[in-house]
């Protein structure tokens, strides 16, 4: 299959082995009538194989819908994947799977990992000093003004270690907007180190043209300083929900879904990237 023919939003690509992963929210279950998840597997970012059913919900289960932007990290050996679960008298949550290969099976690892009370979605891991910590959403449709928040989690991903706490809401941006999403979105969070140490959010919001992708950063390196946001957007172009990979040689790329709608035309877009001293930091050198 080539790139453009999945149809899918939220994608996630893992590099490991000589191969790349792609996994990410299959569009056509976007709403309604998702089990599991899929990934797809290339020798070259071009020519992908078909679908490989890499999770498939045991019985009994709780999730019965939105099963959305998986997202697979190599972590003490194993392979965890991090991904949001939804059904009708629960709230949206981030739980953990697990797989001794990339392209699973994927096996329920963790019990949800977000507040039972909260409507939250897109958790990413990112370690520092060895302590890992999930940098999750706590979403704008129970909030109004959406929350990136974190929560330290226990060394074997399986439980969290004291309250989460909020990093930032939307509305300290500046610039993120209610007039299309409906109030103030934050979503995709995805975290990348710079070469000259400065540690870069990749988030998604919505200004006042549509979905865009946007750079925050911590003043002091550390993922828990202070966050603060640059004024350019990545993209302006209805696309977002993106994370940064590097080839086998070396080359930083970043994917995301472009684009935003209408539904059946999110395709999974990959470009060049290139870090630069000003705002936004990263700069998209093609496309």
């Amino acid at each position: 299959m080539k790139l453009s023919e999945i149809y899918i939003r939220d994608p996630f690509i893992l590099p490991y082995d000589g191969r790349y992963y792609l996994f990410g929210t299959p569009g056509q279950y976007s709403w309604a009538g998702q089990d599991g998840f899929y990934c797809h597997i290339s020798d070259d970012l071009e020519n992908w194989s078909e679908p490989i059913h890499c999770f498939e919900a045991p019985d009994g289960f709780w999730a019965t819908e939105h099963y959305w932007a998986p997202e697979v990290h190599y972590y003490n050996g194993r392979f965890f994947m991090f991904a949001s679960f939804f059904a009708k008298g629960h709230m949206r949550a981030v739980q953990v799977l697990a797989a001794d290969k990339p392209e699973g099976p994927y096996e329920v690892w963790s019990c949800p990992l977000t507040p039972n009370d909260w409507m939250c979605l897109d958790g990413t891991l990112y370690v520092e000093n060895g302590v890992p910590y999930m940098i999750f959403c706590h979403e704008w449709v129970q909030v109004s003004d959406g929350e990136m928040c974190i929560v330290r989690l226990t060394d074997d991903l399986k439980g969290t270690v004291g309250q989460p706490r909020v990093l930032f809401k939307a509305s300290q941006t500046g610039w993120s907007s209610p007039k299309i999403s409906g109030g103030l979105v934050t979503d995709g969070p995805y975290m990348h180190t710079c070469a000259d140490g400065r540690l870069i959010m990749i988030w998604s919001s919505y200004d006042e043209n549509g979905y865009v992708e946007a750079v925050a950063y911590s003043d002091n390196g550390s993922v828990n300083g202070e966050w603060k946001h640059c004024q350019k957007t990545m993209s302006s172009v209805n696309g977002g929900h993106g994370m940064i990979f590097k080839t086998f040689d070396g080359e930083m790329l970043f994917t995301m879904h472009h684009p935003n709608g209408p539904a059946g035309s999110e395709r999974a877009a990959i470009m060049k990237l290139a870090e630069i001293p000003d705002e936004p930091f990263l700069k998209i050198v093609t496309k």
